[in-house]
């Protein structure tokens, strides 16, 4: 089966004129989603600062200000919410990180990865270097989409996660090199050798969870970075490996133990997995979405009070455990913002102490009431919840209180493809995001110039709306 060449060939052919309306669509809100993710994780990750410093440090900043920089410049590319320049490779970097680092951004349940943080910031610097239009831009995002969770489902991507692999970042890799070398128009011979490159590249492990560690977001960061420069050397004639996914020491049998290369192809150019992609209302691991919806309709209608709830049963998948469940003890005392986010009981704590899960929750940390509830919060393996999986990422919250008991199943999430956001509730959660950092007439303004780039005749221009009220660095110097 030639997945390699298919998706290849898929890639270098694709144009807005030839996709489904609704696809096209669903692909501007997904880049709005991310660049709200950029700007505001430029100013609030704690990660930012060591991640700008060593950018500078390694020579991936600098370049002419957006003022004097001539289209199709390769040195100087944008950063979200950032005054400042950087060579393609840290704005692939910088963007694919921060737009991760809030993990705030889309998902896609079935490949049980965040697509748009590795693809979207691999095509923008590519159309930056190239001076490509945004309908050009925003054709190779599709690309880039359809390759990342095409090869997360002929993993598939359970059996990868159970090896310890993080596939946004592993599966990104080859979404991100299609994309770009979609950008720079290669034909499919060189979008192929591209994947080869890609796949000496592919890497990214959960090993963060062990202590909150920041290489999660630098991974997919990496993975942009890993899929520009891959492309980048596919244009100027560095052979990659043939068969880079299907071959004998490929990605797909090295990196998982009992593959399905059938799905990668699966309704290749008639059915999209972007539309498979979901936007997160709350910005926490995915697999806490349902119960936080739960808690927060089962708190809406029986006026619930903190200090009345006894305890709090969250039912989930075996991989939702794995990520927001287990170990139990760690679970129970999130001690920085990436335990927060993935903790199951923390994230229904705050729910229902407060009516709300936004990136502004993660100040209760060590908030008094919200770490009682977490001590009443439970995670288990729930088999009713198991049978939705991977079709659904549903979760089943139970609470006693007052005496009585309430329970709550949500088989599809708010932001599921099935229970989409609507365009007012996507600018909505981008003004919250963005308007901080911008204000909220300049943030509007980038709104709609990302919603209408397939228009845009040069990409460059989102990034010098994006710049913040004050010209200087993200993180300051």
């Amino acid at each position: 089966m030639a997945i390699t060449a298919e998706l290849s060939a898929f890639a270098a052919s694709i144009t807005l004129d030839r996709l489904p309306p609704e696809v096209v669509k669903r692909a501007r809100f997904l880049l709005l989603d991310l660049v709200g993710n950029i700007v505001r994780a430029g100013h609030d990750a704690e990660s930012t600062p060591a991640l700008l410093a060593a950018a500078r440090a390694l020579g991936l900043a600098g370049g002419a200000p957006p003022r004097e920089r001539v289209r199709g410049d390769p040195g100087t590319c944008g950063v979200f919410g950032d005054a400042a320049r950087y060579a393609p490779a840290g704005a692939a970097l910088l963007n694919g990180a921060l737009g991760h680092s809030l993990d705030f951004d889309d998902t896609h349940a079935a490949g049980s990865l965040h697509p748009g943080a590795p693809v979207i910031p691999a095509a923008l610097a590519a159309g930056e270097m190239a001076g490509a239009s945004g309908a050009e831009v925003l054709a190779a995002i599709i690309a880039g989409y359809e390759v990342t969770c095409r090869v997360a489902l002929a993993l598939p991507a359970s059996e990868h996660y159970a090896r310890g692999f993080h596939p946004t970042a592993t599966c990104g890799a080859f979404g991100a090199a299609a994309a770009v070398g979609r950008v720079f128009r290669l034909d499919a011979a060189a979008i192929a050798s591209a994947l080869g490159i890609a796949l000496s590249q592919s890497a990214g492990s959960l090993q963060f969870l062990a202590n909150g560690a920041w290489t999660k977001r630098f991974q997919v960061g990496w993975a942009a970075l890993a899929g520009l420069t891959a492309a980048t050397l596919a244009r100027e004639g560095f052979k990659g490996a043939a068969e880079a996914l299907e071959g004998r020491h490929g990605f797909l049998h090295a990196y998982a133990p009992a593959p399905i290369p059938e799905r990668a192809l699966q309704g290749l150019g008639t059915e999209f997995e972007l539309m498979a992609t979901a936007v997160k209302p709350y910005p926490s691991c995915r697999y806490g979405h349902a119960g936080i919806d739960a808690a927060l309709a089962l708190r809406a209608e029986h006026a619930l009070r903190p200090e009345e709830i006894e305890r709090v049963t969250y039912g989930l998948p075996r991989f939702g455990m794995l990520l927001v469940g287990e170990p139990a003890a760690q679970k129970a005392d999130p001690r920085n913002v990436v335990d927060g986010q993935f903790s199951g009981p923390f994230v229904l704590a705050v729910a229902l102490a407060t009516g709300a899960m936004n990136w502004d929750s993660y100040r209760l940390l060590h908030d008094p009431v919200v770490r009682e509830l977490i001590g009443k919060v439970r995670c288990e393996f729930d088999p009713e919840i198991e049978a939705e999986f991977p079709r659904n990422m549903a979760g089943k919250v139970t609470i006693r209180a007052g005496g009585r008991t309430f329970v709550r199943k949500v088989t599809v999430a708010k932001g599921e493809p099935g229970n989409f956001l609507t365009e007012a509730e996507l600018r909505a959660k981008f003004a919250g995001l963005a308007d901080a950092v911008l204000g909220e007439e300049r943030a509007a303004g980038l709104a709609d110039a990302v919603l209408a780039i397939d228009r845009a005749a040069d990409v460059s221009a989102l990034f010098r709306l994006s710049t913040p009220r004050v010209a200087v660095r993200l993180a300051g110097e």
